[in-house]
C-alpha cells in the first residue's frame, strides 16, 4: 500500500508524475470541464485540526474527480472521544476508498496509516505539510521557476533550465521540514533562514542532508534573512504561531523580530522572483501588506493550486494502488 505521509515516501520521478496530473486536471477543467476518474470513490477526510484550504481543496478535489469527500471532525467520530487510532483505522477504511487525516503528531498519521485497507493522505502534521509543497512547485512550475528534466508540460524547462534558489525566512517549522524533503529529493537550492532556537528539527535537517548527497540539492540553514534571499527565485515565509501555539504568540513576536519579508528584502532577490505562502497571513508581521498584495505575490494562485496537486496526489495513489485502472 503506498501513502503520502510525506514527500520522503516518493521519489522524484514520482513527484513530477504527480505534478504532470496537476497540470493536466487544472488545464482540463478550464477547458472540457470536470474528470470522472474517481467516479463512485470514497474519500474520508478526517480533521482533528480545524482547515480552510485543505477542507475546501480536498471535498471539492474528489467531487471534480466524480467521487466524495465525507468530513470528520473530532465531534463527529469516537476518535474524539478515545477510540484508538488502529481501531479507527481499520474500521473506516472497510468503508471508504482513501483517508485525508489532518492531525497534530505525525505518530498519529503513521499509525493511522499502518492499519488502513485504504491509502492515507497528510492534510498536515507537526512536523510535515507535504500537501502544500506539491501546491507550492506546482506553482513554481507555472511560473516557469522549477527543475531542468524532460517533459513536453514544460516547454522552458528542459537541461539547461537554471537549478532554482528558495529562501525560506521563519519559523523551522513543518513547512520548512517539508521544503527540507521537497529540496533534497530533487535537487534544487535551499537555504533557511531562522531565528535562533526556532531552526528545522535536527533529525529532519540530517535526512535532508544524506539525500541532497544524491540529488546534488544546495541546504543551508542561518540566521541571516539577507544572504538567504539575496539572488534567491522564490522566497517563502510562513506564520511565526502555527495552530497549537497560540500561548506563544507573544514571545515569538519578540524573537523573530526583523524577520518580516517586506519590499526591502524582496528587492535582494531576483528581478522575476515570487513571493509564497500557504497561508493565513498575518500581514505586518511575517510579511508585509505591500508584499502579500504586490506583483510578485502568488499567493492566491499557491492556494488554488492545492485543489489541483491534491487532485493529482489522489489520482496518482489511486492508480498506484490499483483503485483504479486508468
Amino acid at each position: 500500500m503506498r501513502h503520502f505521509l510525506t514527500l520522503n515516501d516518493c521519489n522524484k520521478d514520482e513527484l513530477l508524475e504527480m505534478i504532470d496530473l496537476a497540470l493536466d486536471l487544472k488545464k482540463a477543467l478550464q477547458t472540457t470541464g470536470h474528470q470522472p476518474y474517481l467516479k463512485g470513490k470514497i474519500l474520508a477526510m478526517i480533521f482533528e485540526k480545524s482547515s480552510t484550504r485543505t477542507r475546501v481543496s480536498f471535498e471539492s478535489g474528489i467531487y471534480q474527480l466524480g467521487g466524495l469527500g465525507i468530513f470528520l471532525s473530532n465531534r463527529d467520530i469516537q476518535l474524539g472521544r478515545g477510540e484508538n487510532i488502529s481501531d479507527t483505522a481499520r474500521v473506516i477504511s472497510s468503508m471508504v476508498n482513501m483517508v485525508m487525516m489532518r492531525t497534530a503528531e505525525h505518530s498519529r498519521l503513521e499509525e493511522f496509516a499502518q492499519y488502513s485497507k485504504v491509502p492515507v493522505i497528510n492534510g498536515l502534521s507537526d512536523d510535515y505539510h507535504p500537501v502544500q509543497l506539491m501546491a507550492d512547485y506546482l506553482t513554481m512550475v507555472e511560473c516557469g521557476i522549477y527543475m531542468p528534466h524532460k517533459n513536453p508540460l514544460y516547454p522552458q524547462g528542459g537541461e539547461n533550465a537554471r537549478i532554482p534558489i528558495v529562501a525560506y525566512i521563519g519559523d523551522g517549522n513543518n513547512m520548512a521540514h517539508s521544503w527540507l524533503n521537497l529540496a533534497s529529493i530533487l535537487g534544487f537550492e535551499l537555504r533557511i533562514a531562522s531565528p535562533k532556537g526556532y531552526a528545522p528539527l535536527q533529525k529532519i535537517l540530517e535526512s535532508a542532508y544524506a539525500t541532497a548527497n544524491k540529488s546534488g540539492a544546495r541546504i543551508s540553514v542561518s540566521e541571516d534573512i539577507k544572504e538567504a534571499v539575496r539572488g534567491a527565485n522564490v522566497v517563502v515565509t510562513d506564520t511565526w504561531a502555527s495552530m497549537g501555539q497560540e500561548n506563544e504568540k507573544e514571545e515569538r513576536k519578540k524573537a523573530f523580530k526583523g524577520f518580516c519579508v517586506d519590499d526591502a528584502l524582496m528587492s535582494l532577490a531576483q528581478k522575476e522572483a515570487i513571493f509564497l505562502h500557504c497561508l493565513p497571513a498575518y500581514r505586518g508581521q511575517e510579511v508585509s501588506e505591500s508584499v502579500i498584495d504586490g506583483a510578485q505575490s502568488r499567493v492566491f494562485q499557491e492556494a488554488e493550486n492545492r485543489l489541483h496537486a491534491q487532485k493529482g496526489i489522489m489520482l496518482w495513489l489511486a492508480r498506484v494502488n490499483g483503485l483504479i485502472s486508468h
